[in-house]
Formats: structure tokens, sequence, C-alpha cells
């Protein structure tokens, strides 16, 4: 019963939070605007947002490290790189428009380089859209207390463990992704809510919005109520955010 009750909060939390982010990154006027979908997979955001944009995935460029799934990307017809998210992107400076980050800064090494790559690659007035797991979350706080593994936070590598934990996880986890070269699932570095925010501004980028999904363990008719007055706190969390205009010299 508590498994049951936790994944149905569980998934309203990442079917709102996704619902959001996507939203966001499709809005857009501009028929030639340029999107960067960092860690595409197969390219299933790709053909989502193209889909709520009304238009062909042409202007799309997915980056991705497994092979498998680059060539699954590519035989959908999306044109998409090999590139791994912990270093430089492949993609040129001031090149796109919107880049997105689904799912995807917990699971790298480097999290704040790629931030700052991100506004590397993003024209002035570009935007950024990310959707994250939250650390600091109350959920956490009382599974730390009660001395078990936190959910939002690294994964771990042992099968021992996780069997153990099952009753009290939140979010999928592949019993196949585990003591393995290259975890495909595990959480590496996770983000408090107010540090993400710290680093995105570090990295030059000005925050336009910042929303929380997901107040576990109040029942899902509550969360849309508070998640607006206490975002700090959210299991999953979306920020969109700007690069700034460079601003002209001023005429000597």
């Amino acid at each position: 019963m508590i498994q049951a009750y936790l994944k149905s909060l569980y998934a309203r939390t990442m079917r709102e939070a996704y619902a959001f982010a996507r939203y966001e990154i499709s809005r857009s006027d501009d028929a030639q605007e340029r999107f960067l979908d960092c860690g595409c997979g197969g390219g299933h955001e790709i053909a989502r947002i193209s889909k709520l944009l009304g238009r062909e995935p042409t202007h799309f460029t997915g980056i991705e490290w497994n092979v498998g799934e680059l060539e699954l990307a590519r035989s959908n017809g999306y044109t998409v790189v090999k590139g791994d998210l912990n270093e430089k992107l492949p993609v040129e400076s001031e090149s796109q428009d919107c880049a997105y980050a689904l799912s995807l800064v917990e699971h790298l090494l480097m999290p704040c380089a790629f931030l700052k790559e991100c506004h590397r690659v993003l024209r002035p007035g570009g935007r950024l859209v990310v959707l994250t797991p939250n650390i600091s979350t109350y959920f956490t706080a009382a599974l730390i207390l009660a001395g078990r593994m936190p959910s939002s936070g690294p994964h771990p590598d042992s099968s021992a463990l996780i069997a153990s934990e099952e009753l009290v996880r939140v979010s999928r986890f592949e019993s196949t992704d585990v003591e393995d070269e290259s975890p495909v699932h595990r959480h590496l570095v996770v983000f408090s809510f107010l540090a993400l925010r710290k680093f995105l501004r570090i990295a030059g980028f000005s925050v336009e919005k910042a929303r929380g999904f997901g107040l576990y363990p109040l029942p899902n008719f509550l969360p849309p109520v508070f998640e607006r007055l206490d975002p700090y706190h959210c299991h999953q969390m979306v920020f969109v955010c700007r690069k700034p205009v460079r601003s002209e010299s001023p005429a000597k």
C-alpha cells in the first residue's frame, strides 16, 4: 500500500514537471528557432516537443553518448551528434536558440561545467530549460533520519542494498543498471533548489521561472497549491533561464 501511494505521487510529479518543461521549451513563435536536446536518447523528447511546436524537427540537434540510442535517434530521422556532456559540447558557440536538459544534470560528473557550456552555445537572449530532482526535500530528510538511502540522492550501486530499499523508492531504477561500468540511471550530483539557482546565475544565466513539483508525502490534490508556496523542498524542479543580451558599448 505504501509503495503504491508513493508511486502515485511520483507519477503525478513527473507528469506535471515534464508537461511544464515541455510547454516552456515549445513557447516559440520563430519558425527558424534552433533547439539543442542535451542527452536526447532515442529522440523521444524531440518528437514530443516538435509536435507541440507544430513543425517538423528539422531545427533540432541532439547530443547523445550512448551509441545504441544515438543510432536509434538517427534511424528516426533526427540530427544527433555523439558527445560527452561532461566535456565541451560539440556545438558551435552562440549557435542555438534554446537548449534543454530534462532529467540529465543529476547524471553528470561535471554539471556546473555543463551549465557553462550551455551558456556558450546559446545566442544572446537564448533560453535554457532544466528539469532535475531536488536533494533538499522533506521526504529525503525523513529518509536520512530513518537511516534510509535518500531517494533523490546518489543511487546505490549494490543490488543487495537496492532490494532492501524497495518499499521506500519513489523513482525508477533498473536492476540491470547496477555494478556496471557505465550506469545510465545512477544519480551522481543532485542539487538543492537554492544551489542550482545560484550556479545558473554563476554560469551567466538570468532565471526567469523556477517551479517545484511533488511535495511528498502530501496527497496529489494538495501539491498544486503548496508547490507554489514552497518550491524549495519539492521532489522535482524546473528552471527556465535566459542568456542575457549583451549591452552595446556606449558611443564615444
